[in-house]
């Protein structure tokens, strides 16, 4: 089960990475060079932010359609969906090609990609706390959360693998397609892993509920309307994503590379193309043990302690970041890129888990979906593009470090402000007996509402 949730993330951040790299090296000039050196890029850099637009239409329609029919047939037709767009993407023509139609179509694939990311993360989330032990969601959660990292370590061996073999110009030509080319081979693997995965036991005790155990299978739910009623817990659950994105998207908007291997007549530092991936795919690998361990932790300390050490944490990372990349090369890339992870990890980490507890079971696909998607867009979709902005105002990376901080602030924000909920309940039963909306308002305490390994037995009976 783990790893049919751990996969498609992988895949999702695999095929933004491959993306985000190729928007900061070579989309400028392969798609919008009639725009000019300066503005050409600008655009390449808002196409990466352009899918995050279309995340919450994609988040409503499979939260809502994840809720009445089951967490499972979502995942797959978002995995699909996701395979299709990054695929084709290393088939198009260029401009020099077919003209306007090559930037056309790559905004259209652009935008089918962020419609099936933003379902598929809430669906993987669900699985993985949904079928959690009592006492591990926290660890459970953080599967589909190391898919990022795990997709940026394959992301960046992939790269690092075309730089070497078709350098310069070949890459230019041909090396690139290939990492988009190869999104096909994980996606076959990942429907086969999800194929065996059952549907979630709480999505299960629903249709039960409604139907009776023996059409449950046979289902669809229909779930209350979000806003309403849980429009405070989205606002606050979009400030969390939206502080770990804008440090996040630094590195897998792929910015900083971008900055670091684009030539320094380009205005970037003329590092190593090789060097930098390989120095990004060691963070990665730091980001992903920082992911598992502080969802661990959360199971040990609860949500919010963990997640607020983190956001001290993470600024401590951002403010020597480009001064560790200007003056001490590949390595400070390396260190620098580093420390910030051990940051975002821990702000990470405990983010699944969270979300899933904070919403009750019959909105949970839909409330995690969409407070993650308009998070996304305010706090990474933009970020690369914002930090090439204040660049060119200011001319100063400091710029940049205040931004993301002033980011960081704003995730801290939603931390504090969100109730604690280590090891609530998750069950449908929990909801129907009016408990959830008694602790939610406040007249009941969390320890009168904690879940035992008996009641996650009876749901999955």
């Amino acid at each position: 089960m783990l790893a049919g949730t751990l996969m498609g993330t992988v895949i999702e951040w695999y095929d933004f990475f491959i993306y985000a790299l190729a928007a900061n090296i070579v989309f400028d000039q392969l798609f919008f060079e009639p725009a000019g050196e300066q503005y050409s890029r600008i655009i390449a850099l808002v196409t990466i932010g352009l899918s995050f637009l279309f995340r919450p239409l994609g988040a409503a329609v499979a939260g809502r359609l994840g809720d009445r029919f089951g967490r499972k047939p979502l995942l797959v037709i978002t995995l699909i969906m996701m395979g299709v767009a990054t695929t084709s993407m290393g088939l198009l023509p260029t401009y020099d090609q077919i003209g306007l139609w090559a930037p056309f179509l790559l905004l259209f694939l652009r935008i089918l990609q962020g419609f099936s990311a933003g379902g598929e993360w809430g669906g993987a989330v669900l699985m993985s706390v949904e079928y959690a032990p009592v006492g591990k969601r926290g660890f459970f959660g953080a599967f589909p959360q190391i898919g990022v990292p795990t997709g940026m370590l394959l992301a960046s061996a992939v790269l690092a693998l075309m730089n070497w073999i078709a350098p310069g110009e070949a890459f230019l030509e041909w090396g690139w397609r290939v990492p988009f080319l190869l999104s096909i081979v994980l996606v076959i693997v990942g429907l086969f892993v999800r194929s065996s995965v059952e549907e979630s036991p709480v999505f299960n005790e629903i249709a039960a509920q409604k139907a009776g155990p023996q059409e449950a299978a046979k289902v669809s739910v229909k779930p209350p309307k979000l806003f309403p009623k849980f429009g405070p817990i989205v606002f606050f659950g979009v400030l969390l994503v939206a502080g770990n994105g804008a440090s996040g998207y630094m590195i897998t908007g792929g910015y900083i590379q971008g900055v670091d291997t684009r030539p320094t007549m380009a205005g970037g530092l003329g590092y190593d193309a090789v060097g930098v991936q390989l120095a990004v795919l060691v963070a990665a690998a730091v980001w992903l043990i920082s992911t598992l361990t502080s969802g661990w932790l959360s199971d040990n300390f609860g949500r919010r302690k963990i997640m607020t050490i983190g956001w001290f944490v993470q600024a401590a990372g951002i403010i020597p970041l480009f001064e560790l990349i200007k003056n001490f090369g590949v390595t400070g890339v390396l260190i620098g890129t580093s420390l910030l992870a051990i940051g975002l990890g821990m702000t990470y980490g405990p983010q699944a888990v969270w979300y899933a507890e904070l919403f009750p079971t019959s909105v949970r696909y839909s409330g995690v979906s969409i407070a993650y998607a308009f998070g996304a867009i305010l706090g990474g979709a933009f970020a690369p593009t914002i930090a090439e902005l204040l660049m060119n105002s200011y001319g100063t990376t400091w710029s940049i470090v205040i931004y993301l901080l002033v980011m960081a602030a704003v995730g801290l924000i939603g931390a504090s402000v969100l109730k604690e909920t280590k090891d609530i309940r998750i069950d449908y039963e929990f909801e129907l007996s009016g408990q959830w909306e008694a602790w939610n308002s406040g007249a009941r305490p969390l320890a009168a509402c904690l879940a035992t390994e008996e009641v996650n037995k009876n749901v999955r009976q």
